[in-house]
């Protein structure tokens, strides 16, 4: 491919939109797990540079190496536990508990157990589950016309104009429509920005019984079920065969390298790799991994100024971030509904499942797309067992 083709304007849009959403929607997530477990601020920096060089490293060398877009990312869900689970465990034990999640993480994907589940789940019901878990966003998209209804309205219009026009670059004109009504508007806050440099923050792991118990398994499990399993379900709806085992292997094994500075877990992801695997990233389905390389392009700069992350992502307003989120991600709903519902013996659990993922259930700290999974897999056998 001729060195000129790399830079396809939508692939690269779609990169930055899905890293632009992924930072401003978790990053303050991280920090409030890093400071849970006694983290400077140094440290959180620390964090973000590891997390930002793992995630980058990975998507780039996983995209290049299958020709597909394989997104990572952090553990947002994984962030979420830490909040909550770290209490009186100290920074070290804390390494600790990270170094046995991403252990187990590998040792999924090499022994290919993970995959032989995956395997397994019926296409419909994948479908279906990743359909309920970007829903919200595209609800939220319409109900921020209630706080900044011009800026939407107007992103919206361009979307719709854009879809009819040139569908290709739709996703572009939405994201510069909205930049630069935000400027005319005076929402963008950039005078607190500052540029600088981090440093890599080594921490000694320590292995105590409730560190590794309390905090490394669930950090597994969550990661695994919340992350992994819908980050998979979006590479199959798009219709890309993603070797699941060696995937798996490579996040796990990154994250033990990490892990020591502060990169708690990696994993695939599933909302923002979403963004890439539509259409709007290339109309060639089978160029789709240069909204690959152009997100790992992303992830590395980041990690290089992640010190500044926090500040640069509250420039933006909220509704601008929700806006480009939910339409974004409407071409990858339509579709994943339509696969969904197309088999007519799996509809009614395909149904199920979207619903329980839709509704943001949460039982025993897992959330709902792994209760949606259930549910829909439950209603599949049992309609099954009543029509054989």
């Amino acid at each position: 491919m001729p060195l000129r083709q790399y830079f396809h304007p939508p692939a690269i849009t779609a990169g930055f939109t899905a890293v632009l959403i992924g930072y401003s929607s978790s990053a303050v997530i991280i920090f409030q797990a890093a400071m849970s477990a006694g983290a400077s601020v140094e440290q959180f920096a620390s964090w973000m540079m590891v997390l930002g060089f793992g995630m980058g490293i990975t998507t780039i060398g996983l995209s290049w190496r299958y020709k597909m877009p394989i997104i990572t990312a952090w553990s947002t869900p994984g962030a979420a536990l830490l909040v909550t689970s770290l209490g009186d465990i100290t920074l070290a034990e804390a390494i600790g508990a990270f170094l046995l999640s991403a252990s187990l993480i590998t040792l999924s994907g090499v022994t290919g157990w993970f995959e032989r589940i995956m395997g397994r789940i019926p296409l419909p019901l994948a479908a279906a589950m990743l359909a309920g878990i970007l829903f919200q966003f595209a609800v939220d998209a319409f109900t921020s016309l209630e706080t900044r209804f011009g800026l939407v309205l107007v992103m919206f219009a361009v979307y719709l104009v854009a879809k009819l026009v040139i569908s290709r670059y739709t996703i572009i004109l939405v994201l510069g429509a909205g930049l630069g009504l935000c400027q005319w508007q005076g929402l963008l806050e950039f005078s607190e920005v500052t540029l600088s440099f981090s440093a890599p923050q080594l921490v000694i792991p320590e292995f105590s019984p409730a560190a590794l118990i309390g905090v490394g398994i669930p950090l597994f499990v969550v990661t695994m079920v919340s992350q992994n399993i819908p980050g998979i379900a979006v590479l199959r709806t798009a219709g890309y065969p993603a070797p699941i085992s060696s995937i798996i292997s490579w996040t796990g094994m990154t994250t033990l390298l990490i892990a020591p500075f502060g990169g708690f877990a990696i994993n695939l992801a599933a909302i923002t790799a979403a963004i890439c695997t539509g259409p709007e990233a290339h109309a060639d389905a089978g160029k789709r991994y240069l909204a690959g390389l152009s997100t790992g392009g992303c992830y590395l700069l980041l990690g290089i100024f992640s010190s500044v992350i926090a500040s640069l992502f509250s420039a933006f307003p909220a509704e601008f971030i929700l806006a480009l989120a939910g339409l974004a991600l409407l071409s990858t709903i339509t579709n994943s509904l339509h696969t969904a519902m197309a088999d007519e013996t799996a509809r009614e659990a395909a149904a199920i499942t979207f619903v329980v993922t839709a509704s943001g259930l949460n039982l025993f700290g897992i959330g709902a797309a792994f209760w949606g999974l259930v549910a829909g897999v439950t209603a599949y056998l049992v309609f099954t067992k009543i029509r054989t």
